[in-house]
């Protein structure tokens, strides 16, 4: 069963697009009320969806780890730097992993990426 993602605010629209087109179930934060919650309610929010986040946020990142450390648990989460990567490159990588594992396998997870 493909992994649905979920595109923080910070997140470029085209990444959003170019997923859609590859077919890729993906939401973003605006698209679904969320764009006022504070980080935490997000992460929160993915894990009740069911959906990997995708940010460009250290914030989530860091608490992300930080559930990690309590055994909180949360669906999943992609952080990818802003700097020095390309729309392609997040597209490529995160159409991967939408089609190409479970969401299982994110459960708890915190993945840098690019892959390289």
């Amino acid at each position: 069963m493909p992994v649905p993602l979920y595109l923080d605010v910070h997140v470029d629209k085209a990444i959003h697009d170019q997923l859609r087109l590859r077919s890729v179930d993906v939401l973003r934060a605006q698209d679904n009320g969320a764009a006022e919650l504070t980080d935490a309610e997000v992460l929160q929010h993915t894990t009740v969806l069911g959906r990997v986040l995708f940010t460009h946020d250290t914030r989530f990142k860091a608490m992300a780890e930080e559930w990690q450390r309590q055994g909180k648990p949360f669906a999943g989460l992609l952080f990818g730097n802003q700097l020095g990567v390309t729309v392609g490159v997040y597209v490529k990588d995160l159409e991967l992993i939408a089609k190409a594992s479970e969401i299982s396998d994110w459960a708890n997870v915190v993945q840098h990426l690019p892959f390289r």
